[in-house]
């Protein structure tokens, strides 16, 4: 009878769980300090976890605070980049924060890691004989050098003989380019389209330039009156020459009478 009694008591009531919080005027001071500490872009539906808020009161808080920082009076701003949303120094700030941080180096890719590098972020996920078959060469020390600055990582093999490995991009990738997800690369349409009004515009300004460089050539008019300078000069110079002549005529002249009178 015990047993009978015992299992016919009242389960413990649960929990009802905690309300989460909607206003965005008391999150927002939180979701700042988060953002401002965090080292790495942070997730909208993490901060609404950690701060027990509602995703709307998140995302409303967000887009407040990006309105904020985007004024042309500030020295940061919000930005969304691979998936969550991190503070960020404006670029034309570079310079200033290199030389107080004392950093005379960028760390920049090589050209071959960059053609290997849009490669697998355009045909991934791929193996490194697909890699080297569109390159033509050898690229395992390339895509060695993309694993360890972790833009790439491994996703699984590929199951075909000899089972490759299988390259994809990170999200260290998207920080590094500021995507936001793998759709915001440019199309490749796009890139002929860009290509080919890069080229057009370099076609433009070549003949433009060499004109600028080439010497300008006097107007008509002021050709003109250069030529009539020089007539002028001319018939001064002959002038000077009559006037000359004359002269010696005059001075002979006058020894003829002073002979004359001595005679």
């Amino acid at each position: 009878m015990e047993e009978v009694r015992e299992s016919d008591a009242p389960a413990p009531a649960a929990e009802e769980p905690r309300p989460r919080e909607s206003s965005v005027r008391r999150i927002r001071p939180q979701l700042e300090a988060l953002l401002f500490s965090s080292a790495r872009p942070i997730r909208a539906a993490e901060l609404a976890e950690v701060l027990e808020a509602t995703p709307e009161a998140v995302a409303a808080a967000l887009a407040q605070l990006a309105e904020e920082a985007d004024a042309p009076q500030r020295g940061i701003r919000l930005e969304s980049v691979a998936g969550g949303w991190r503070y960020v120094t404006r670029p034309e700030f570079d310079s200033l924060l290199r030389k107080y941080h004392e950093v005379t180096e960028r760390s920049r890719l090589s050209l071959a890691a960059l053609e290997t590098l849009a490669i697998v972020a355009y045909r991934q996920p791929i193996t490194l004989p697909e890699i080297q078959e569109i390159r033509g060469v050898n690229s395992s020390s390339v895509l060695t050098t993309l694993l360890e600055k972790k833009l790439v990582t491994t996703a699984g093999r590929k199951p075909v003989v000899g089972t490759p490995f299988l390259y994809r991009t990170t999200r260290d990738f998207l920080v590094r380019f500021g995507l936001s997800e793998l759709d915001d690369l440019p199309k490749p349409e796009e890139l002929d389209e860009d290509l080919a009004a890069t080229v057009a515009s370099e076609e433009t300004a070549a003949p433009a330039a060499a004109e600028m460089s080439a010497p300008p050539e006097p107007p008509e008019s002021e050709a003109g009156e250069a030529e009539n300078d020089d007539d002028d000069t001319d018939d001064d110079d002959d002038d000077e020459d009559d006037d000359d002549d004359e002269d010696d005529e005059n001075d002979e002249d006058v020894r003829d009478l002073e002979d004359d009178r001595d005679d």
